[in-house]
């Protein structure tokens, strides 16, 4: 599959749900069960390598796990490249090139980073300029990418009226040539159409507590995982293996 097939799963009848992986196993998972993309999570990477997320995993690390992934599956991959990876457009650039030449088709920037543990949002006017500046180097390069521009307004929980912060983001952001706009965080129905009312881009949002059931947000092109399904498969990990000591067994490893 190619730039254009990929993003026209974005304008479907229903929404891409996305199956968000973090190693070659998982990725296989989805693609045998007929997911038609698959995109990494940052946070389950990072996790599995033994980091935080934040960009603390070091990004030759990340480039190895995507690389095995994209030489181990044959549907579309999209990589969650956080802040970019670099202080400058110049060098987030050379790094989507690395991942571009592995066969990525998709990535997503977010607006904000994290220090000491605390999520902030970037200014976003000053984010916009690196926004442009990095599209411009990407579009001349002639790279057919799918740049999907994560928002966190609604992650953030620093803004009085989140909504709003995200619609005057998202006016902005959408005038530079992304393809999507990813808002994580927000799962009210009337939200959604809202946001919809100003944004012309895909919409993708995220598997998060009281996010509505798919056919409730129909209109919504994407829907992504997170690291919600990684640490879940931990807690049962960890629970299966509570059960083995406790009941000095390893049957229930063979209970279907």
């Amino acid at each position: 599959m190619n730039y254009l097939q990929f993003k026209d799963l974005h304008h479907a009848d229903s929404p891409l749900v996305l199956g968000n992986v973090w190693n070659v196993q998982s990725a296989l998972v989805f693609e045998k069960l007929g997911f038609k993309a698959i995109g990494t999570s940052s946070a389950a990477i990072a996790h599995s390598l033994g980091y935080q997320d934040g960009e603390e995993m070091p990004f030759k690390d990340m480039l190895f796990i995507v690389s095995r992934i994209c030489k181990s599956v044959s549907i579309p991959v999209t990589v969650d490249l956080e802040s970019g990876y670099g202080a400058t457009a110049q060098k987030v650039f050379e790094n989507i090139k690395q991942l571009y030449a592995l066969g990525v088709l998709g990535i997503n920037i977010e607006d904000s980073y994290v220090i000491n543990g605390k999520r902030k949002q970037k200014d976003k006017e000053r984010f916009y300029e690196f926004l442009s500046e990095l599209l411009d180097l990407v579009r001349s390069d002639n790279m057919e990418l799918f740049i999907n521009i994560r928002c966190d307004s609604f992650l953030s929980q620093v803004h009085a009226d989140q909504l709003k912060d995200a619609c005057d983001r998202i006016i902005l952001y959408q005038k530079a040539a992304i393809d999507g706009i990813f808002l994580p965080g927000i799962v009210d129905v009337e939200d959604i159409k809202q946001i919809k009312e100003v944004l012309t881009l895909p919409l993708n949002v995220m598997c998060m507590p009281g996010l509505p059931d798919f056919y409730a947000i129909k209109d919504v092109e994407r829907i992504s995982m997170g690291n919600f399904q990684n640490e879940y498969i931990y807690e049962v990990l960890s629970e299966i293996n509570g059960r083995i000591i406790q009941e000095q067994s390893f049957k229930v490893l063979f209970q279907k």
